[in-house]
């Protein structure tokens, strides 16, 4: 048993942030103390708690910036670092920011084997080393069916037409420059696959948080509402009530897409996204953004908007992408991501060092509109507490929550329970299973449970 505070680490997921504890954070002392005074309430227990710490990370940090001097030296004389004494690295070296070398770990990962090809795959966001709810660009979960290109802005042409001559009166073919001119809005919100999570339908498949629910990110897009290109082209909304999108990578993605959605002014043509341009594997120069549905939808490369007066039952909407219900059927269409949450930390492949203190935190989320609640439990479901909702808290985007917990260093089940504000109640695995078997792949959103072993190891398990 360590000698230091509470902390989590990653053990058995590289992809992990390390979280190492600060050495001399509390002694064994100082953990005993503040674990009896958490007794005492919230706010005594972190006052408490950040009080030790400062004491001793004073002491920690004197040792530092002073070190031991070489035989001989004046023990008075102060002994920086090289970091507080030397010129540092010159402004803009390469043009473009990049992460701390320390942060090498944290990083998107594939799953070897998922797929046959590496062009027609997924790599994992590491939610369990991210904080807040942005997901930085370069760790946004990427799922591919062709690979990804780097398509030239100046080339590249959004068409739009009807699937007769009377839907739309001017089909018209736009540049990116002419779609940028347009009249723009910022929204944050999530891109969930349809497919995460999906490897846990039977049974436990994957060790981590990165692997079970890593297919989702959330980020601010930048665009132009469809409806103001639609309009643009004189759409006949009374029968054409479809829309068919089609992307430009070598599998032409199409969906069809409800005009009610597009009515709503939701539906972006975005080509901004985090502050800056698309990325080019997150569908640069154009993809289109579709709150609270499914990622497969967000078709990249966007190419083409067709409107139509009924669903064009595309191969990725009649052939993939549906559930397989017990009786046998195929349900189609069921493309709104449903209420979920998991809890990103402590989740399966860390650690506990040491037992006292920890912030439960995790991520929500809503197809349907703003999460309402999430509570959380450490007992496998027997009891529950309401978890903190940080802000902001905005319609069909990630939520923050965070609990306080003290772990007594005995086996625990940590779960998230999320509700939005349609009233939908995340389901457990039982109540999922019984409408919809265990054979799917597409549109888990249950209960997820991390257990805590007495050696602080954390594994991913399933309660019924």
């Amino acid at each position: 048993m360590s000698d230091w505070g509470p902390a989590v680490t990653d053990i058995r997921e590289p992809a992990g942030r390390v979280r190492k504890a600060p050495e001399h954070f509390l002694d064994a002392d100082g953990v005993r103390t503040v674990f009896r005074e958490g007794k005492a309430g919230r706010r005594d227990f972190i006052r408490s708690a950040f009080a030790a710490a400062a004491a001793t990370a004073a002491g920690a940090a004197a040792a530092q910036s002073n070190p031991v001097p070489p035989e001989g030296g004046d023990p008075h004389i102060l002994n920086l670092p090289p970091h507080s004494t030397g010129l540092g690295q010159p402004v803009a070296t390469d043009g473009y920011g990049k992460p701390s070398k320390y942060e090498a770990n944290v990083q998107r990962r594939m799953s070897p084997g998922l797929t046959q090809t590496n062009q027609a795959s997924v790599s994992f966001a590491p939610l369990q080393s991210l904080f807040g709810i942005v997901t930085p660009s370069g760790l946004h979960f990427e799922r591919h069916h062709q690979g990804w290109w780097d398509v030239d802005p100046s080339k590249h042409r959004l068409m739009v037409n009807g699937s007769d001559d009377k839907l739309v009166k001017k089909p018209t073919v736009f540049t990116l420059d002419e779609v940028m001119r347009l009249p723009s809005v910022s929204r944050f919100h999530f891109i969930e696959c349809g497919a995460n999570t999906g490897m846990e339908w039977g049974n436990v498949a994957v060790p981590t948080c990165q692997y079970s629910h890593g297919m989702i990110s959330c980020s601010e897009f930048t665009g132009v509402p469809l409806k103001i290109v639609l309009d643009m082209c004189g759409v006949d909304y009374k029968r054409g009530r479809y829309v068919l999108a089609e992307g430009a990578d070598g599998s032409s993605m199409t969906r069809t897409i409800p005009m009610e959605m597009v009515e709503s002014g939701e539906v972006l043509l975005a080509y901004g996204q985090n502050g800056e341009m698309l990325r080019p594997e997150n569908g640069y120069p154009l993809r289109l953004v579709v709150p609270g549905v499914q990622g497969v939808s967000w078709v990249k490369y966007l190419r083409r908007i067709e409107v139509g007066d009924q669903p064009y039952a595309t191969k990725d909407e009649t052939i993939h992408y549906v559930d397989l219900m017990p009786d046998g059927l195929h349900r189609q269409y069921a493309s709104i991501q449903e209420c979920k949450s998991v809890v990103t930390t402590p989740s399966g492949g860390q650690v506990l060092l040491d037992k006292g203190f920890y912030n439960i935190s995790g991520l929500a989320w809503s197809g349907r509109g703003k999460i309402k609640r999430v509570d959380v439990s450490v007992d496998g479901g027997r009891n529950w507490r309401s978890a903190r909702l940080e802000t902001p808290v905005l319609s069909k985007c990630l939520t923050r929550f965070n609990l306080d917990w003290v772990w007594d260093g005995k086996p625990a089940l940590i779960q998230s329970r999320a509700m939005d504000d349609t009233g939908y109640v995340q389901p457990t695995y039982r109540q999922l299973r019984d409408v919809r078997g265990s054979r799917s792949i597409y549109h888990n959103n249950s209960i997820q449970t991390w257990l805590v072993q007495e050696s602080g190891e954390v594994k991913n398990v399933q309660l019924s």
